[in-house]
């Protein structure tokens, strides 16, 4: 495989498969993104911020895109983009209603593999939306394949390759297989097309796509330079026919307002359909297609080849789609595999090797550009409309500094087509195994002064850059330092720095009254309380204790972090390395002391302080009480000492756990090890604590699933809670699949099923719980069995539960698959894999959002961590500290 050099990066999976229906592309009074762009008008209105399409590629700032577009002879329009519905449409939720997946690909984009399913018959846009919306909460989603559109194969089987001879010279191959009984034909038409960038700035230059032959275009941009782009013949020897419109709106069909070209945005899509004028006859334009019409026998395959490359340069059109196209593509395929073959474990089943390949394709299909400027999307562009007087106090007016332009790792880019901070740090993880550079840099961006607020805010997500998720930055930043062999201390200092503010902003933001219990919201957990946590309904402060551990982890990850800049002699840090130990030790007081903890239950519990003095315990037993076990850490005697040598709070803490000296500590159990090597616990619960916690948390008729830990406790399930306060009733039962509630919107659940992040992190802790206890703990697992097992072998379990929920089981199907028997019986479709957003708490079939390769393809980091590749994070730090690494 080519080096990962900038320039190689040129060329990518850059495009949203969602553009329509994004805060970006909102200009309404009210806020209502779905509504103001819906996927109706998508074909006919050009974007302000960026671009969309099926099996999308662009330059990295999507100034020219290239991508897919289909029909069956049937359908109201082309197939140039995924279809799904709005959440005000769907039962569960913003829900994509298409088929495809990403197969493969390489960090550098030399080589990608792209698979879609399209139905010959009339795709069933109206049965779609009238169907889930006349399901309820309670009912299950309405998906394509129930609709019998697939019934008797009715389909075509088209697959993508892109793969680069050079880092400029980009090749395109699209493979229709008709996987029907009968003879059918089908519309191919390769797209190319700019992103508006004339309308938004005058004066801006305008570039151009014209046709220089029968086969061949001109592609001409200021800045990306003379393209040229040849596409080839068909399969017939026919060559296509190439048509040329404008990438702007259809003012007179939207708005009936004079059109401003007689060849707007969708002219390709109505020339095809009904033959209208609508194409350019002089053959020039800012979007083209090349449009085939193939006639394809039943059960063959048929390939189209086009190539975009500098004007002038490489072989003939003849050889540059023929013999040297063969080569190119051999060779870029080859290196795929030598790539992922040494990143494969020797002792990985050939199902594990292919649901690691493809969960890290997807995280690298997964890139888009995101390009979103707050201050002018909320005051309007030159020469435009001016926004509705609503947007200056509305959605993220508050930070105008945002201002971005970068390509960025997207957590599933049709349902999530944004960034989320903390779904970003799981992102990097995983793209630490293919991609270090580009995992390091993600994690940078996010607190670089353009994305970072001047008060030290994380931005969340698009529909609300102040709402907070959990501050998992810091860990991540490590694991990921671990994970390039511990040498990029730079990369740590760096990220530091710019965290130190952010943990400042939240003791100053979210701890309301100075207790050192936090606050935050939903922190990503959606629906998992009874409550908004968001937008509390009654009077008084949530004081949570997800929150509040998730902090104790922040203080412990910077306090790691400032440890090894400051032993590996990199930068003094060692009053950091206090300072975050002093924070540790009181946010810990402040959880016990302050009555989070409930003895007779063994959880801990969120509580709402109410006006007047009073506390109200919210009694769910869900994740939100589990977090605090997360945070630990192992410290050695050496740093043990520099941090109580000051006397200060963590001194103090120690004493009030009733040390006095080093010797103490180990009469209680709590330094362990040969003098001089001894290790220190710091966790944000007491061990009595952590093994209650474990009880709970390891027993299949609470937490513990066949396929992972359960968001929320299966104990609801005969048992739901009731919360009655200040006239307010509200309440939690166990839901396995998808919501039942709206109260978040969306397609969101935590109340009962599997999500990745949270099982990762109770993995990792583990790691470190044994890393002190080593075999002299076991803990019943699972709880009632009578079997007692070390901590390590626990978490080496929960990982396998987590990989098995996507491999073939010994009934020859895959959990994730759920009852969907195509999916789990069809050739066609049984190792095409999806990595959901969150899978069934009992059954592991997966739901949410589809593509959500985000987090959940972190499913690739664990099978090389399960299997030995990848070393321990406290056993890489400790190699660094003493200049091994």
């Amino acid at each position: 495989m080519p080096e990962l050099s900038d320039e190689w990066y040129l060329w990518g999976p850059y495009l949203s498969e969602r553009q329509w229906g994004t805060v970006r592309e909102d200009y309404s009074a009210d806020g209502e993104a779905w509504s103001y762009l819906p996927h109706d008008q998508a074909r006919s209105r050009a974007y302000r911020w960026g671009e969309e399409g099926l099996a999308g590629f662009s330059d990295r700032e999507q100034r020219l895109c290239l991508g897919l577009a289909l029909w069956n002879g049937r359908d109201r329009m082309l197939k140039e983009r995924p279809f799904g519905l709005t959440g005000a449409e769907a039962n569960h939720g913003e829900d994509v209603k298409d088929y495809w997946w990403y197969l493969d690909a390489t960090p550098n984009h030399a080589w990608n593999r792209w698979r879609y399913h399209y139905p010959q018959a009339t795709f069933p846009y109206d049965d779609l939306r009238a169907e889930n919306g006349r399901r309820g909460k309670h009912d299950p989603e309405y998906e394509l394949l129930d609709t019998g559109v697939f019934d008797d194969d009715r389909y075509w089987i088209v697959e993508v390759h892109y793969a680069k001879a050079t880092p400029t010279d980009l090749l395109m191959s699209v493979q229709v297989t008709n996987a029907g009984p009968d003879p059918a034909t089908i519309h191919v038409l390769p797209t190319a097309w700019f992103r508006n960038t004339w309308s938004w700035d005058p004066g801006s230059p305008r570039p151009e796509l014209a046709a220089t032959g029968d086969t061949s275009m001109r592609v001409s941009h200021p800045s990306l330079g003379e393209l040229e782009l040849l596409a080839g013949q068909g399969p017939e020897g026919d060559p296509p026919s190439l048509l040329f419109c404008e990438n702007e709106t259809n003012t007179q069909l939207l708005y009936d307002v004079a059109a401003t070209t007689p060849y707007p945005k969708d002219g390709i899509n109505d020339h095809v359909l009904t033959g209208a004028a609508t194409v350019n006859p002089d053959r020039q334009g800012t979007k083209a297609a090349a449009w085939y019409r193939i006639d394809v026998a039943p059960k063959t395959t048929v390939e189209l080849r086009l190539r975009l490359r500098p004007a002038g340069n490489g072989p003939d059109p003849a050889t540059a789609l023929g013999q040297d196209f063969d080569a190119v593509v051999a060779t870029r395929r080859a290196e795929a595999d030598e790539f992922y073959a040494g990143l494969t474990p020797p002792a990985a089943s050939p199902d594990e090797a292919m649901v690691m390949r493809q969960a890290f394709a997807g995280m690298l299909w997964s890139k888009q550009l995101y390009y979103y400027d707050v201050a002018r999307w909320l005051d309007g562009d030159p020469g435009q409309p001016i926004p509705p007087a609503s947007r200056q106090t509305a959605r993220n007016s508050r930070w105008r500094t945002f201002d971005s332009f970068d390509i960025m790792s997207m957590p599933d880019k049709w349902e999530y087509p944004w960034f989320a901070s903390w779904d970003l740090a799981f992102h990097c993880i995983a793209l630490a195994h293919v991609d270090p550079a580009f995992a390091k840099d993600q994690l940078l961006l996010i607190c670089r002064e353009w994305f970072q607020h001047p008060n030290g805010a994380l931005p969340a997500y698009e529909w609300d850059f102040g709402d907070v998720n959990p501050p998992v930055q810091a860990f991540a930043a490590l694991e990921v330092f671990a994970i390039d062999g511990g040498r990029d201390l730079d990369f740590l200092s760096r990220v530091f720095d710019k965290l130190l503010v952010n943990f400042t902003w939240w003791v100053n933001r979210e701890d309301a009254d100075g207790s050192n219990l936090f606050e935050g919201g939903f922190l990503g957990l959606d629906n998992i309380g009874p409550l908004d946590r968001s937008h509390l309904p009654v009077g008084g402060v949530l004081e949570q204790s997800d929150a509040t551990g998730w902090m104790a982890g922040y203080a412990l990850a910077m306090t790691t972090i400032a440890a090894v800049l400051d032993r590996t002699g990199y930068r003094p840090a060692r009053d950091l390395v206090h300072k975050f130990l002093e924070h540790f030790a009181e946010i810990r007081t402040a959880m016990i002391a302050q009555g989070m903890w409930d003895e007779s239950d063994g959880l801990f519990y969120d509580r709402i302080s109410v006006p007047g003095g009073g506390v109200v315990p919210v009694r769910v037993h869900s994740m939100v009480g589990i977090i605090p076990l997360l945070a630990v850490a192992v410290i050695d005697e050496q740093q043990l000492e520099r941090s109580v040598a000051p006397g200060k709070q963590f001194a103090r803490f120690l004493h009030r756990e009733g040390v006095r000296d080093a010797e103490d500590l180990v009469k209680t159990g709590a330094l362990r090890g040969d003098p001089g090597q001894r290790r220190l616990l710091l966790g944000a619960v007491g061990v009595e604590q952590l093994l209650r916690l474990f009880d709970r948390l390891f027993d299949p008729g609470e937490f513990l699933s066949p396929y992972g830990l359960r968001s929320l406790s299966a104990f609801h399930r005969d048992h739901p809670y009731t919360i009655e306060i200040e006239g307010v009733t509200a309440g939690v039962d166990y839901e396995p699949a998808e919501s039942t509630t709206a109260m978040f919107g969306g397609n969101s659940n935590w109340r009962g099923p599997i999500w990745f992040p949270l099982n990762y992190l109770a993995a990792e802790a583990l790691d470190r719980y044994h890393r002190f206890f080593g075999d002299d703990l076991r803990i019943e697992y699972p709880t009632g069995s009578g079997v007692h097992q070390t901590l390590d072998t626990v978490a080496d379990d929960l990982r396998a539960r987590l990989v098995s929920i996507f491999l073939t089981g010994l009934d020859g199907r895959r959990p994730c698959f759920g009852g969907v028997e195509t999916l789990q019986r069809d050739p066609n479709w049984n190792s095409n894999l999806m990595f959901n957003e969150y899978f069934h708490g009992d059954n592991a079939a997966g739901l949410g959002a589809a593509h959500q390769t985000g987090w959940t393809g972190i499913v690739a980091d664990i099978i090389r961590r399960r299997h030995g590749m990848v070393r321990p994070l406290g056993e890489v730090l400790l190699s660094v500290i003493e200049r091994k690494p």
